[in-house]
């Protein structure tokens, strides 16, 4: 894989490069047109799809930040997205071209006042993985094999900024529109603004731990604050397989349903008993060791769950409060989803809506034990947000709706269940977090 010797940090040069991947996609869409005459419309936007998502790939993937990271989002979106953008973009959650070996030593130089073998008995400038906003080597100390990730330079300082350029983008595509709109962009913001701030990330780590480590069959590493930075995170090496190549090759389904137990105790577990969770489950963050346990890694991305919006989001799991209609509009007004100055009509649409999606979505959560490994569950969910997404009423009311909390539940909510998916998960046990 080659490697970057530098990382456009200006807005100026940042911006230039969205505009020539913008110019590379009108390109794309002139040879669509001229395909769709001599080929069938399916094949000829495929490859449209396909020629798309891998200039838009690339452009990013150069970029890095919190430009690349929203293609990490993105390629979790398998409902919504064709699959060529899928495939492309997970690539983002731990192989995209790493910094050159120059860049690392600079970058330590410039973190610790030396450079890494200074520091390491020993070091791989050679990247082993990387992702949108850093990448891991490989060191050795006093006996100790360790992981070093390095967060690319600029990347803090590019994030408002590309933001802003991404935010008509992304307005677009999940219709967010009118007033209240930049309540969730500052969310976003926020995140992945501590994203960035590596100390957050150990003190994070650190607190998980000591928190969750009794949960059977999940596995941390150490951090190693002494040999970190606010670039630089120092964690023990983990032995094992990213999760998205183990469920390409396990045929053990004893081993899967241990997995899914461990995954979902530690997410309930994290959301009921600490009230904040770790809110980036994609499966670049995990991996499977040799003996089949679940490596978690990364706490960038952790989400605080405010009482104020854990009571009410939880009382919609219910199924007393989902069959109360009174209650249940109760729910939707505490949770912004409603407005006291909606009409009948926006009031109607949206109570029937989220009465829709959360009825389903949260039927596993009325269960003893679920079986994850249903494909009908997850056709039927994705029918149904797909229905309201395509809704031309929706386009024609103000849809953003709910409060800013829901972004990260959601995404959360989403990515578990994504995981639970692909793992085939079976038979788990949906209560067990209560007794850990």
């Amino acid at each position: 894989m080659k490697t970057l010797k530098k990382i456009p940090v200006s807005k100026i040069h940042r911006a230039s490069k969205l505009v020539q991947t913008g110019a590379k996609v009108g390109v794309n869409y002139l040879k669509y047109y001229g395909d769709k005459i001599v080929n069938s419309e399916l094949e000829a936007k495929e490859r449209l799809n396909e020629s798309n998502a891998s200039d838009i790939y690339n452009s990013l993937s150069n970029l890095k930040g919190s430009a690349l990271k929203l293609a990490q989002m993105l390629s979790m979106e398998k409902n919504f997205l064709p699959q060529a953008y899928v495939e492309k973009f997970s690539l983002s959650q731990f192989s995209v071209p790493p910094l050159s070996a120059p860049m690392v030593m600079k970058t330590f130089k410039k973190s610790f006042g030396k450079y890494p073998y200074e520091i390491f008995d020993e070091f791989n400038s050679k990247a082993i993985n990387a992702a949108s906003i850093g990448q891991v080597h490989k060191a050795y100390k006093d006996g100790m094999q360790l992981a070093v990730k390095i967060q690319y330079p600029g990347v803090a300082d590019s994030i408002l900024s590309d933001l802003a350029m991404i935010k008509p983008i992304a307005m677009k595509m999940f219709n967010i529109k009118g007033e209240h709109s930049d309540v969730y962009f500052k969310e976003v913001e926020a995140k992945l603004l501590e994203e960035t701030n590596y100390l957050l990330e150990i003190k994070q780590s650190q607190e998980v731990l000591s928190a969750c480590n009794h949960i059977p069959n999940i596995k941390f590493p150490n951090y190693y604050s002494d040999l970190s930075s606010e670039q630089i995170i120092t964690m023990d090496w983990m032995e094992g397989i990213h999760l998205s190549e183990f469920t390409k090759v396990n045929v053990h389904q004893d081993v899967a349903n241990t997995l899914g137990q461990a995954l979902w105790d530690f997410y309930l577990f994290q959301i009921h008993k600490l009230k904040k969770v770790h809110a980036d489950p994609h499966p670049g963050n995990f991996l499977v060791s040799a003996s089949g346990q679940l490596i978690v890694l990364d706490f960038g991305c952790m989400k605080t769950i405010p009482e104020a919006f854990y009571a009410p989001y939880f009382d919609l799991f219910d199924i007393d409060v989902l069959e109360n209609p009174d209650l249940f509009h109760e729910k939707l007004l505490e949770l912004e989803i409603l407005r006291e100055e909606d009409g009948e009509e926006e009031t109607a649409f949206f109570t029937t809506m989220f009465h829709d999606v959360l009825s389903f979505f949260t039927q596993p959560f009325r269960e003893k034990t679920f079986n994850f490994s249903d494909p009908v569950f997850f056709e039927k969910t994705a029918a149904i947000g797909e229905r309201y997404f395509k809704d031309t009423r929706s386009n024609n009311m103000n849809s953003n709706r709910g409060s800013r909390h829901f972004i990260y539940m959601n995404r959360t909510f989403f990515g578990l269940f994504n995981l639970m998916f692909d793992l085939k998960a079976e038979n788990i046990e949906i209560s067990n977090y209560k007794n850990l």
